[in-house]
């Protein structure tokens, strides 16, 4: 099924998905120069969804979650997070990044800062959280994806996928209601998947509205409620993971699961 045999389901029964919506995009595209990147992309997430997105290499994956929180810059159509549409306005931008964390492929940590630091360095700075609160709050996540006791260590000292939790750890201290994780496996050598995504899906088990493109299917089946296949800057399928992995409508779907599962 994936590189990774996952023994954990995530019990779909247990978690409401809330009819509030958090991200609305709407007739969305992008383009880098004079390559469209996005076309035409419409999305509605709802509070409490956890959305795996997947494709192939150049599909615009993580072109589309990146416009998420505006570290890409969409050129038409809207995107609305938290009812607050992502434009111009510096303080809209400012308003979204506060409630949208972002896990990258690479761990993009402070190497020169403690993993305290790095994790109590934006609740200080940005949200102006008392530095014992903020010290406090850093070690609760730090318990929470299980490494408390690496605190006190630089990034340097720690595995890629201690570094990738403790990046994660980092997010959830600014208390998001959203988070997006662009491929956080890809850059972990096996052996280190597992316990990333161990910690996703704790995540996902108490609610959190989640976006993750990954390539690991394993973990799509185990708690994504939805997900969705892109190709050519294109939406082109997307449904429920059991319908999506057995009975999938789009020939390119086909394709690109045959490729990745033998399906």
């Amino acid at each position: 099924m994936s590189t990774l045999e996952l023994d954990t389901q995530v019990d779909a029964s247990r978690m409401e998905i809330s009819d509030e919506v958090a991200i609305e995009i709407s007739d969305m595209n992008k383009w880098f120069g004079t390559f469209h990147v996005l076309r035409d992309i419409n999305l509605t997430v709802n509070r409490g969804e956890r959305i795996v997105i997947c494709g192939p290499s150049g599909s615009g994956k993580s072109t589309l979650i990146r416009c998420i929180n505006r570290l890409e810059e969409h050129q038409a159509g809207s995107i609305v997070v938290d009812g607050t549409e992502l434009n111009s306005d510096l303080k809209n931008v400012d308003k979204v990044r506060s409630e949208v964390g972002m896990v990258f492929q690479h761990f993009n940590l402070f190497p020169h800062l403690t993993v305290l630091e790095n994790c109590t360095l934006a609740p200080i700075w940005v949200r102006k959280v008392p530095r014992k609160e903020a010290v406090e709050r850093a070690m609760h996540f730090l318990e929470k994806v299980k490494i408390p006791d690496q605190a006190m260590k630089y990034p340097g000292q720690l595995s890629g996928g201690q570094q990738q939790r403790v990046a994660i750890a980092r997010s959830l201290c600014m208390m998001p209601r959203i988070m997006l994780f662009d491929e956080p496996t890809s850059a972990l050598d096996p052996e280190m998947i597992k316990e990333v995504l161990d910690t996703m899906i704790e995540l996902a088990e108490e609610g959190m509205t989640m976006l993750c493109v990954t390539h690991e299917m394993g973990f799509a089946q185990a708690v994504a409620n939805r997900v969705i296949f892109m190709a050519d800057g294109q939406i082109v399928e997307q449904n429920e993971p059991h319908e999506f992995f057995n009975n999938p409508k789009s020939e390119r779907t086909q394709q690109f699961l045959s490729q990745i599962i033998g399906h």
